[in-house]
């Protein structure tokens, strides 16, 4: 369908004519949902979902940043360690920095309290 619309704009252009008007209006559907072995986030597709998680020490950064490679967005909670540690919350800042960054991800402190962890598909307007 898609070949034959192209092979008649080609006809077209060739034989002079300098517009292209189709006898009807065709859409194609297009599958959005990730690909192929791709599982849309949600089970549903247009709809990405957004993990809440608490870092308290550094061990729990490489379940967080799982989340992160997974393609999903993470708002994480740093009241915790920055209460009890700040020397190990930068630690851990600076892994998140270095992993996010290496995946063309983005990360972002909201408030004192927060960090906004988001994957390279995610656009953070500042």
């Amino acid at each position: 369908m898609v070949i034959k619309k192209l092979r008649n704009i080609r006809k077209s252009i060739s034989s002079g004519s300098t517009s292209f008007k189709s006898p009807e209006e065709e859409y194609i559907e297009v599958d959005v949902s990730g690909g192929v072995g791709a599982e849309p986030m949600l089970g549903t597709t247009g709809k990405l979902g957004i993990i809440i998680e608490s870092v308290s020490e550094f061990g729990d950064t490489e379940r967080i940043l799982k989340h992160v490679r997974e393609g999903k967005i993470v708002l994480m909670k740093v009241k915790a360690l920055k209460e009890k540690d700040l020397g190990e919350l930068k630690r851990v800042v600076e892994r998140f920095k270095r992993t996010i960054l290496a995946q063309n991800g983005d990360i972002v402190g909201v408030e004192q309290d927060w960090l906004l962890l988001v994957p390279e598909h995610v656009i953070v307007q500042r």
